[in-house]
């Protein structure tokens, strides 16, 4: 399994598939296990890196992980093949706001388009557990999230930007949810249901 994953990792950095950074995937993996964490909804699949990770969590986990990008769902599928998980993970090859699915979960991850952040957040709350969590990455955006001076920027990113602090915003509003943002990796946020 370690070479598998660093396998993945090399695979990540030659072709510029962004995953979560080390200290991301050890911070997920401590709060699975944690929160005793059994089923888990992920938005973004890339190659299958962090649904393997979460998935070595507990033998008990189950993932469903949602992936638009064919080249990225068909790497992902020979990785979980490879890691001999496909009783535990699930994959979808399609644009998450198309995908209906009616169980509930204990965790939603979100890592895939930052820019719809808070469309994902609304699609997808409805199918969580009571007192379960919503846990998104890149929250900070290679630090420009905390930067000021925007203006070397390109107006693409500068558009990004202000999307993820508008997220920022609209998770901190949030009546029912309790969210923190963790200076780790590039930014994870923790919304915990309150009921």
């Amino acid at each position: 399994m370690d070479t598998l994953i660093q396998d993945m990792k090399d695979y990540a950095q030659e072709n510029s598939v962004p995953i979560m950074s080390e200290e991301g995937i050890v911070f997920l993996q401590k709060f699975i296990d944690e929160h005793k964490i059994t089923h888990i909804l992920e938005i973004g699949t890339a190659i299958g890196y962090s649904a393997i990770c979460m998935a070595n969590v507990r033998k008990s986990i189950q993932i469903i992980s949602i992936e638009r990008d064919e080249i990225r769902y068909q790497k992902a599928k020979e990785n979980v093949e490879k890691a001999h998980l496909e009783k535990r993970i699930t994959l979808i090859f399609d644009d998450a706001f198309n995908v209906g699915l009616n169980e509930k979960f204990d965790l939603i991850f979100i890592d895939a388009a930052k820019a719809q952040n808070i469309r994902f957040f609304e699609r997808f709350s409805p199918l969580l557990n009571k007192y379960g969590y919503i846990i998104t990455d890149n929250m900070y955006f290679h630090g420009l999230v905390e930067k000021k001076d925007l203006s070397n920027e390109t107006k693409n990113v500068r558009k990004m930007v202000e999307k993820i602090r508008n997220y920022h915003q609209y998770l901190n509003n949030l009546e029912d949810y309790h969210s923190t943002i963790y200076k780790i990796g590039d930014g994870i946020s923790v919304s915990e249901k309150l009921s």
